[in-house]
């Protein structure tokens, strides 16, 4: 169809809700934008943590009899430390430690590091602060006290927040949201050119879009290279530029994936360049064939190498099968690129340009179905290896974001299928059913190989002829009010089909969930793992009983039902200490007198550590009074201790009491 127009008419007018209608869609992604990022404020306080102390040497709140000679702790994880990682403060807050960097007291699996203290130090109350990055990136921190002799007043304050928050944690959060956003949207807007919608590299809107998500990530990838040392370290913002911190950002694993990722960027500008340069003004068929081939390949291997910086140095990095998970965390950024990058670019397809074919859409909808296949078999394992149980899966705050996840996913291939149905009527046409007509697809492909010429048609047909002797200036803007007045009949008949429309809500609706879920996704990456969490609190100990100040004294009245059978037993545990302990017993009857009974048994039980019942068998010494030497009480806790008294053949009762041993 050509469309006719007088030759110096102003160009066709465009109603007043087509007019509205960008200003809605931008209305509606700004309100989302803020959503978002609210979102990510709320939660970008400190980064849960990775690693987790799973032990100390002295325990949280253990009181000692004599001063250490060093203190260890243990992590569920491997961190990295360096000097101050751990400091150990005196009541006044002066160091006690040796303020030398902590040594690496790795045995096995079992990851420890630990600090000298200076000899000779008094009573007291001392502060334990510690602070380091996990295998994963992200800093953890602590702090924890003990007591040398018996408890006093200190002056050190435990500090109430932990590494990674604040002002530069909340940026840092920002910039990984951005950095996600970025690659989505460079690789998937250039994977939906180059697979879907080859036209589309002359096209302004979609050009704007790879550019600006290049720029995005380029941007939040050099804001993070600068925050991390604060992040990671002092939390003041200033210190960003600090050349020092950032030189010790640059030797560690974060550091030297995000050098990595600048490096890939500039590879993706050449390709960008190429993109939306030569191969854009390329006509012939055999060359933009090969060079589409070409730029498939090395597209997907710069991909590929960005998503990898990701995997190198986050959650796929650590814990259990890390060979494994790493190309598995590719191929899902890959996947998702693919998918929601995609379907951002279709977005700005269908809102910004006229042309885009239903054959570019089809060819999309193969590809987010295979996508979402790869996403649903990489995201079970990866669900499997980070959270393990489900116990974690509803327990643990990431398992919890995780069926968030799942459900803005399922929410988002809902709407898909919706889009799918619009596709192929769109595919149809109006008044038809030719969403499968091989014959339409060949149109649909024709059209797209014969565009430029076409367009070309377009803008020349009506144009009023000029003579050699015309102004070549007026005849230049002629030709330019044909275009412009060509175009806006062309968009306009294309807003007026009520299957694109459709189509364009549809891919609105699957844009939005898309943001939320990647909001979800970012939040994911910065929270401790299922499997972390809970095995951190398996073998987490609870805090130390303070050492007693001499035996541990038991009074247990029993009674076994039987002849003479109700009575007393006196225990006392001397020292009631970990290690070796003498037990003494005495029963006494109701009227206060020794009690001569055949058999009394002991057993001891740790139930917070599953340790136990450690069975101990009194001798007897004289009447009523029983004894067992050599009884072992290998950790301090809260410990159960039961009395058997067994008064005839049948008779006998079992009396219990828990009693903190030092």
């Amino acid at each position: 169809m050509t469309a006719t127009a007088p030759p110096f008419g102003p160009p066709p007018s465009i109603s007043a809700p087509a007019r509205r209608r960008p200003l809605a869609v931008a209305g509606f992604l700004a309100a989302l934008a803020g959503v978002v990022f609210g979102l990510l404020l709320a939660v970008a306080g400190p980064a849960s943590a990775h690693a987790a102390l799973t032990g100390s040497d002295p325990q949280d709140g253990a009181v000692v009899g004599t001063a250490p000679e060093a203190v260890t702790l243990t992590f569920s994880e491997q961190v990295a430390m360096g000097e101050g990682s751990i400091r150990v403060l005196d009541p006044d807050g002066k160091r006690a430690d040796t303020e030398d960097a902590p040594r690496d007291l790795h045995s096995g699996s079992t990851v420890k590091y630990g600090v000298s203290l200076h000899a000779g130090l008094p009573d007291g109350t001392y502060t334990v602060a510690w602070q380091a990055v996990s295998a994963d990136s992200h800093p953890v921190s602590g702090a924890f006290t003990f007591s040398i002799g018996a408890p006093s007043e200190t002056t050190v304050a435990l500090p109430d927040n932990e590494a990674g928050g604040g002002l530069v944690g909340t940026l840092y959060g920002i910039a990984r949201y951005a950095a996600y956003a970025g690659f989505i949207v460079l690789a998937g807007g250039a994977a939906f050119v180059l697979a879907c919608w080859q036209r589309g590299a002359s096209a302004r809107p979609l050009q704007r879009l790879v550019v600006r998500g290049w720029m995005t990530l380029t941007a939040a990838t050099i804001a993070m290279l600068l925050l991390r040392s604060p992040y990671t370290g002092s939390g003041k913002l200033g210190d960003a530029f600090d050349l020092d911190g950032l030189k010790a950002v640059l030797d560690t694993k974060p550091g030297a994936a995000l050098v990595s990722r600048l490096l890939l960027l500039g590879a993706s500008a050449l390709f960008i360049a190429v993109l939306f340069g030569t191969y854009a003004k390329r006509e012939d068929e055999r060359e933009k064939k090969d060079l589409t081939f070409g730029l498939a390949i090395g597209g997907t291997v710069v991909a590929a190498g960005i998503a990898g910086t990701w995997a190198l140095a986050e959650h796929a990095s650590t814990g259990i099968q890390p060979g494994i998970a790493m190309p598995v965390d590719v191929l899902h950024l890959l996947a998702v690129a693919a998918w929601l990058g995609g379907l951002t670019a279709l977005l700005v397809a269908l809102y910004r340009t006229p042309d885009i074919t239903a054959a570019a859409v089809r060819r999309f909808s193969s590809i987010a179905f295979t996508s979402v296949l790869v996403l649903t078999a990489t995201g079970i394992y990866q669900s499997w290896r980070q959270v393990g149980s489900w116990s974690a899966l509803t327990g643990t705050g990431y398992g919890q974001l995780l069926l968030v996840k799942v459900g803005l996913v399922a929410v988002l291939v809902g709407i898909a299928g919706i889009s799918r149905r619009w596709t192929a009527r769109l595919a149809g046409g109006p008044g038809t059913d030719r969403a499968n007509d091989p014959a339409d697809t060949e149109e649909d492909e024709k059209e797209e190989a014969a565009g430029p010429e076409k367009d070309e048609q377009d803008r020349t047909a009506g144009a009023p002829q000029t003579s050699d002797s015309e102004n070549p200036a007026r005849a230049a803007q002629l030709a330019r009010q044909q275009a412009a007045m060509a175009t806006a009949v062309k968009k306009r008949i294309r807003d007026a089909d009520p299957d694109r429309s459709g189509l364009r809500r549809s891919v609105l609706a699957e844009v939005g969930v898309a943001v939320a879920l990647l909001a979800v996704t970012t939040i994911l990456t910065s929270t401790e793992p299922g499997r972390t969490e809970e095995e951190a609190a398996r073998s987490s100990a609870p805090a130390a009983a303070p050492v007693a100040s001499g035996p541990v004294n038991l009074t247990l009245p029993f009674d076994t039902g039987g002849k003479n059978g109700k009575g007393t037993v006196r225990m006392d545990l001397d020292p009631g200490r970990t290690g070796a302990n003498v037990v003494h017993l005495w029963i006494d009857g109701i009227d206060g007198k020794a009690m001569d009974v055949p058999e009394v048994k002991l057993a001891f039980t740790l139930k917070s550590k599953d340790i136990g019942p450690l069975p101990a068998l009194p001798v007897r010494l004289t009447e009523g009074h029983w004894t067992a030497t050599g009884i072992q009480i290998p950790i301090a806790g809260n410990w159960n201790v039961a009395v058997t008294v067994r008064t005839s053949d049948i008779d006998q009762t079992t009396v219990d009491k828990n009693v903190k041993i030092g």
